[in-house]
């Protein structure tokens, strides 16, 4: 008998309920405490202070509960307390809680490896080095590219984002609040335009053509032959869920390859079934020389990695990659356990039936909407469990970052907390984890309906 996410049994009752007096006197209580410890530039896009989460519920500590939309960011896609997890963490911290890999290795990193060897796209030999953060992976994928190339030259994206580091904030293409004030940054990186087919000039054009278009500039701005690395999502996070046109990834693949260049799919966000794939460019067939994972690997354990063709990672002398906690073996357990989880439940199928259930309801929405002073749903985009609308002015494509805003603040309200993303801040994205029930997606969706109905 086929396992799938609809047999889970959860701790929390899986239904939102918000009290009269929210954000409830603990939460408020725990913000004038926050306010004379956390530095401010840590900011917080919702004003509750979390109890406990499970399946697709966050409960505060007032005993309000929230449907979760967004899955800290798309890392805790088997639930916040997914109980294979939760068993594994347990039974790694009662043996060790680290030892540094680099000075007395354990059998979790070497497991968790051949794991990523194994679901990532590709027959050929891999090499896999474990990190802390999808930042620490980025970094260290360009690293490996420079050295394995001798060359410097690295090509990112328009609407890219790739962390916070000096390096990832050089790649990364939002200036507030990622970049500002933060320089000098890393030399060397050269940004390219993006397929974007909501906001092409040119409606009609291919993702091949997409790609030419970048090509033809990286040519004549640096050379083909100066290039180490190209980095690029498949599916643009924080820039606004952007999918690139069908034929643009495959293009870019292609030609980095013939001119020797490391093709790196920035994979942190939309791996691990978020896209109803492994990962994200399995929709096209593109094979990356080398792939960046964080975020879904461990159900919200701190681990990140980088896999890759093994004659490009055994180029790097010993001692060039590591880190004292990368691959630390608790994390390493809960990856483990999360990829466990993922194949058990085929919570890719799953991100596929979430894709199925929110596009129909959100672009019957978008139909509804549309030819009337409420028009505002300029697009409805994504894959699998990670899905965007982007919000405009009524009757043009002009950002709207103030309906936006005021969308998620009626949907917390409510008892949903959902994200908002976009180089314009104007897209709402969903991002709920893949073991959420169909009646609390559901609910969810109407929350967010009513909340787009009544502001616009």
């Amino acid at each position: 008998m086929t396992t799938t996410a609809s047999d889970i049994t959860f701790r929390l009752e899986q239904k939102r309920r918000i009290q009269a007096d929210f954000p409830g006197p603990k939460s408020l209580a725990l913000a004038e405490r926050r306010k004379a410890v956390v530095a401010a530039g840590v900011a917080s896009g919702v004003p509750v202070y979390v109890a406990d989460a499970d399946g697709g519920i966050i409960q505060d500590v007032d005993g309000n509960s929230f449907i979760d939309l967004g899955s800290g960011i798309a890392v805790t896609s088997v639930g916040a307390s997914d109980p294979a997890v939760v068993g594994a963490v347990k039974e790694a911290v009662e043996h060790f809680t680290h030892t540094c890999f680099m000075v007395t290795p354990y059998e979790g990193y070497v497991a968790v490896a051949e794991q990523l060897n194994r679901l990532t796209p590709g027959d050929h030999e891999k090499r896999t080095v474990l990190f802390n953060s999808g930042a620490e992976a980025v970094e260290n994928a360009i690293k490996v590219a420079r050295l394995a190339t001798g060359r410097d030259a690295v090509v990112a994206f328009d609407h890219a984002y790739h962390g916070r580091t000096n390096l990832t904030m050089a790649l990364t293409a939002k200036a507030m609040p990622y970049k500002t004030n933060f320089g000098p940054f890393a030399p060397e990186v050269y940004r390219m335009p993006m397929s974007y087919p909501y906001r092409e000039e040119n409606p009609e054009i291919t993702g091949a053509e997409a790609a030419k278009r970048a090509i033809t500039m990286i040519e004549k701005q640096i050379g083909g032959d100066q290039v180490a690395a190209i980095i690029i999502e498949p599916i643009q996070g924080e820039g606004g869920f952007i999918v690139p046109a069908e034929g643009f990834l495959p293009a870019l693949a292609e030609w980095a390859k013939e001119k020797g260049i490391v093709f790196i799919a920035d994979e942190v966000q939309s791996g691990f079934c978020r896209t109803g794939e492994w990962f994200a460019v399995n929709h096209e067939g593109v094979i990356p020389d080398i792939m960046t994972l964080a975020k879904g690997i461990a159900g919200g354990m701190p681990l990140s990695a980088i896999t890759g063709r093994a004659d490009l990672l055994d180029a790097v002398h010993p001692g060039g990659l590591g880190g004292t906690y990368g691959g630390n073996p608790v994390a390493c357990a809960a990856a483990l356990a999360s990829i466990g989880s993922m194949e058990e439940y085929d919570l890719a199928g799953r991100a596929r039936h979430i894709e199925a259930v929110a596009t129909t309801r959100l672009r019957e929405l978008q139909t509804e909407l549309a030819g009337s002073d409420s028009a505002v749903i300029g697009d409805v985009r994504g894959r699998g469990a990670m899905l965007a609308i982007e919000l405009v002015q009524a009757g043009s494509k002009e950002p709207n970052p103030e309906l936006t805003k005021a969308v998620a603040a009626a949907c917390l309200k409510e008892g949903v907390i959902i994200l908002t993303c976009g180089t314009y801040g104007n897209v709402i994205r969903l991002l709920p984890p893949l073991v959420i029930t169909d009646e609390l997606l559901n609910d969810g969706l109407d929350v967010l309906a009513a909340a787009i109905k009544a502001n616009a």
